[in-house]
């Protein structure tokens, strides 16, 4: 039996193939691109791994689309203002230690992506990751580690960090409950 999840991943990785076809780029070239091998490229094709917000990001900037209609398949139709009542936004569920809500998903052109991140504790090693442009972070709640190459920042409620996204960096939730914060990716 498919998972919800496992069907958000397959359409994600259709939309991925049909809009790199549209652009007649070949997997290949978006592969390097991305600066990943082809064969990982292909598993987000298929559906097969889970995505990270920033290869979204990355991925729909290549395509030059925006990253919502990458993700819901629905295109954005604001220019002017976009305006989210407290707990909407566009929910992305990659998996249990992350949760996403998308703070702008309608609006066009936008220069950055803004969400609402709640990260949840787990005793799982952080996965450093790093994506082209910058990035801003500013606590809302609980408290969590910002790991940025070799250097760690425990953040707590109304701290922010702004830094080069090509470093790797992750997050990681200290203690018992869920940090929530601002993520502001810059392209």
């Amino acid at each position: 039996m498919t998972t919800n999840r496992e069907e958000s991943l397959r359409e994600i990785g259709l939309r991925l193939a049909d809009m790199r076809e549209i652009r007649e780029i070949s997997v290949l070239k978006m592969a390097e691109k991305l600066n990943i091998p082809v064969e990982d490229y292909l598993a987000y094709e298929r559906g097969e791994r889970d995505f990270q917000i920033s290869f979204l990001c990355e991925a729909a900037e290549i395509l030059d689309i925006d990253v919502h209609e990458l993700m819901s398949g629905e295109s954005p139709k604001l220019s002017v203002c976009t305006f989210v009542k407290k707990g909407q936004g566009y929910d992305i569920t990659r998996n249990t230690a992350y949760g996403y809500k998308h703070l702008a998903f309608p609006f066009r052109d936008k220069k950055a992506e803004p969400f609402l991140v709640t990260v949840r504790p787990s005793d799982d090693a952080p996965h450093l990751n790093s994506h082209p442009g910058q990035e801003f972070e500013y606590m809302v709640s609980g408290k969590m580690i910002l790991y940025i190459g070799d250097e760690e920042y425990l953040m707590e409620e109304g701290d922010s960090a702004y830094f080069n996204s090509s470093y790797p960096h992750a997050l990681k939730a200290v203690g018992s409950e869920p940090a929530s914060f601002l993520a502001i990716v810059i392209k």
